[in-house]
């Protein structure tokens, strides 16, 4: 259910981004397959994250000329796609973090 689960989630991602470390460790990137992967038995965790992305993440980012999408659930990380303005702007980590600590 997700009332339960949606603390525990919100809670390790704003864990990583107060850690400081990077959202993408270098070179990963290369490892990332096209198009979107998840494990089966990972379908609904993904539906959720989706649905909370195109809801709540995704208008927001889209206001400041940018875009974010989906890209893969692996290891309990999630991988996203970040275009248009937030490409290339140094301050999108701290767009997204802002955005999910007012989910």
């Amino acid at each position: 259910d997700w009332q339960h689960m949606k603390p525990a989630i919100l809670g390790v991602i704003m864990e990583q981004f107060m850690s400081g470390q990077p959202v993408m460790n270098a070179g990963e990137s290369e490892d990332i397959e096209e198009g979107e992967f998840f494990e089966e038995g990972d379908q609904e965790t993904v539906a959720t994250i989706k649905e909370l992305l195109e809801t709540r993440v995704r208008p927001a980012v889209a206001q400041d000329g940018g875009d974010i999408t989906f890209k893969g659930f692996k290891e309990g990380i999630v991988y996203l796609s970040m275009r248009g303005a937030c490409a290339g702007c140094p301050s999108s980590t701290a767009t997204l973090q802002h955005g999910i600590q007012n989910l």
